[in-house]
This record gives structure tokens, C-alpha cells and sequence, in this order.
């Protein structure tokens, strides 16, 4: 648990992940999820519900330190924008944020603040959405090819029996444990806004396919970024 505390948000000591580090994903999602949902709780008490939302979205973009919205960025540079593969895979590399990449990020965190300031809060869906956006990002890489011949992500891929049965359970409890947390917190509202977010990062997932040939880490973060906004706009939904 601690190498993905490390991966996925700015504290604890850096640690290269291994094959177990996905495994955690899922709780490290849901434990991310109710801190910036308390957070907009906690806002939402104290100034108007445009203001609360702006800080719950800043709340998440401290938590994750802006890895996943670095891979929305990148992934809206590279699956956008008419290029050959080769070159998609190229311009996902590149530090650099190009236009494709920038509006990308504009939309969705607007849609995010937009969603949050309409809603009252809900910790509990929160950390049920975002414990599910890391889940899918398990499912990714247990069912779709990686595109790149090298790269971070592979140091997650577990390859024997072993490694592949913890992803797999890791799987179901993460979608158990997501199912549970927005039922209690919004009941069928709730799991309608679960089912968008796991349909969107399906589409995602299925659009990298289409355009790179497989995933890339870049993509997991798009896909669980665009997932998790999928959710909160169907949530807010009257």
C-alpha cells in the first residue's frame, strides 16, 4: 500500500512499484476520494457552493498531485489531434502541453467545478467514483495490450499466476467496495453516476485501442480522469 500511496498522490517516500503495487489502487482511490470530498464538505460549510466546488477540485488536484490531469494533457495532445501512431506515441512523451492538451484540461476541470458547485456534497460518492476510476485503470491494463515496447507501466504488469489473480481480486473488490460507497451515499443516483463513469473510461480505453494500438500510462490517467467527471455530471443531473 505504501509504494502506491507514493505513486498515486505527492506524499509518503518515493518507491519503484511493483507487480502488487496495483492491487492497492483501488483503497489508495477511495481513501483520496473521501479526503477531497470531506474537503468539499468542510468548503461547503464555510462559502457559497461556486466556491466550495472550486476547492474541492483544488483539493484533488493537491491530492493526486497532478498526475492524472498530466495524463489527460498528454493523452488529449496524442488521441486527438490527426497524427500517424508512431507519432501519437511520440507527442505523448513529450513534456510539453500542446493545444489539443491544454483545452482538454480547461473542459474537464470546468466540468468538474461546474458539477461540484451544483451538488450538495458527498463524500461517500466520491470516494466511491474515484475508488473506481482506479480500479478501471486495473481493468485496462489486465485487458487491453500496452502500446509502448517499454515504459513505467510495465513495472506494474504482473506476468505468473499469482500476480494476475491478485489484479483480477483487487478488481472485483475495488467494484464491490465503489458499489457500496455510492448506494450509501446517493443509493440509485448514485450507481446510474457509477455506471456512466465506468462507461466513459470504457470508451476511453477503447479509444486509445483504436488510435495507439493499446494503453499507455498517460491513458490510464485520461481514462480515470474522464471517468470520474463522467460520474459527477450524471450526478448532478436533476
Amino acid at each position: 500500500m505504501r509504494r502506491a500511496i507514493s505513486f498515486l498522490t505527492p506524499f509518503g517516500v518515493s518507491d519503484t512499484p511493483t507487480a502488487t503495487t496495483l492491487a492497492w489502487f483501488p483503497l489508495v482511490g477511495a481513501v483520496i476520494g473521501f479526503i477531497v470530498g470531506g474537503v468539499w464538505w468542510l468548503a461547503a460549510k464555510a462559502w457559497v457552493a461556486l466556491l466550495a466546488g472550486a476547492v474541492a477540485v483544488i483539493a484533488d488536484l493537491a491530492a493526486t498531485g497532478l498526475l492524472h490531469f498530466d495524463g489527460l494533457a498528454d493523452a488529449g495532445d496524442g488521441l486527438i489531434a490527426p497524427m500517424s501512431r508512431a507519432r501519437r506515441l511520440e507527442v505523448m512523451a513529450d513534456p510539453a502541453i500542446g493545444a489539443f492538451g491544454a483545452i482538454t484540461v480547461g473542459a474537464v476541470l470546468l466540468l468538474r467545478w461546474g458539477a461540484f458547485a451544483s451538488l450538495r456534497p458527498a463524500p461517500l460518492v466520491v470516494a466511491g467514483l474515484w475508488c473506481a476510476s482506479r480500479t478501471s485503470m486495473i481493468a485496462i491494463t489486465e485487458f487491453v495490450p500496452y502500446a509502448r515496447p517499454a515504459g513505467l507501466v510495465q513495472t506494474f504488469l504482473g506476468t505468473n499466476g499469482h500476480q494476475r489473480a491478485l489484479k483480477r481480486g483487487a478488481i472485483v473488490a475495488g467494484a464491490a467496495l465503489s458499489v457500496g460507497l455510492v448506494v450509501v451515499g446517493r443509493g440509485l443516483h448514485g450507481l446510474v453516476a457509477l455506471g456512466a463513469e465506468l462507461l466513459a473510461i470504457a470508451v476511453v480505453a477503447a479509444f486509445s485501442r483504436h488510435r495507439l494500438g493499446g494503453y499507455t500510462g498517460d491513458v490510464l490517467g485520461a481514462a480515470g480522469v474522464v471517468g470520474e467527471t463522467i460520474g459527477l455530471l450524471i450526478l448532478a443531473t436533476r
